[in-house]
């Protein structure tokens, strides 16, 4: 009985075993999320809410020198992702807290694919909330003339971004001590596209915020996502937002494992 309830079962990383156990775990992820409606609405309507406050009720009194909708649409992307990404931190804290890891280590399941699960999971719905968000914003006049290039090049710093911020969700729900604790700390985080390029030029923002807007993570993804698809210059935010993914990528993925081995244990 002390061989099968051993705690390094569920902290061994065995690379033959972790992608299917990935699998499976991704599997109960998305079972979970259909019994989870708070969870289904901020996937599929919150981004609808979200595109249709920004275009059609604040962007008539927002003057960017391109229409708003194709100025508004990343940074909508983006709070989308951080909504969706907040259930990331709710359901690791959840299995954190609600014995599910204990009943994990006498099942000799892979460690990397409990985190991966959840993190994999969070990544699919929130590709499925991206979509949503993106065919609403063509509903709404979003014309934006990208070579296909230039789309995928895009596409592909969004996803990096939302994968690392995802990551970041995942070490969120491992540190705080409740499910809602986990959302709450993640939903502060989902503010951060507000002082930003996102939503407003930088240089209508008073001085003391315009510093902070500037340098931090939110600002090169979208300007680089926006220069790619509207043609709008871009300057090093290319380089930057990758240094910044990356970093926060890396960063995120060391501390969840830490934090994940210590707590298992």
């Amino acid at each position: 009985m002390s061989t099968i309830a051993r705690t390094p079962a569920v902290a061994t990383i065995r690379p033959r075993s972790a992608g299917r156990d990935t699998v499976t775990l991704v599997g109960r992820g998305f079972r979970l999320a259909r019994r989870n409606l708070d969870a289904l609405y901020t996937g599929l309507v919150l981004p609808v809410i979200l595109m249709l406050l920004f275009v059609e009720i604040l962007g008539g009194a927002v003057h960017t020198g391109i229409a708003y909708v194709n100025y508004v649409v990343p940074g909508v992307l983006l709070l989308s992702a951080g909504f969706v990404s907040a259930q990331t931190a709710v359901t690791v804290n959840q299995d954190m807290t609600g014995g599910m890891i204990d009943r994990l280590k006498s099942m000799d399941v892979s460690g990397a694919a409990v985190l991966a699960g959840h993190v994999v999971t969070g990544m699919l719905r929130n590709i499925a909330s991206l979509l949503i968000a993106l065919a609403i914003s063509f509903a709404l006049g979003f014309r934006p003339d990208a070579a296909p290039l230039a789309w995928a090049a895009a596409t592909g710093i969004l996803l990096m971004f939302v994968f690392a911020f995802s990551w970041m969700a995942a070490a969120i729900g491992l540190v705080t001590k409740s499910p809602e604790g986990a959302g709450n700390v993640v939903f502060a985080m989902v503010f951060l596209p507000y002082p930003s390029s996102a939503f407003v030029p930088i240089s209508t923002m008073p001085t003391w915020i315009q510093g902070f807007a500037r340098h931090q993570p939110i600002t090169p993804v979208i300007d680089t996502f926006r220069g790619l698809l509207l043609h709008t210059p871009t300057g090093h935010a290319p380089l930057v937002a990758t240094i910044w993914c990356t970093g926060l990528l890396v960063a995120s993925g060391i501390l969840a494992a830490a934090l994940f081995r210590r707590r298992a244990a």
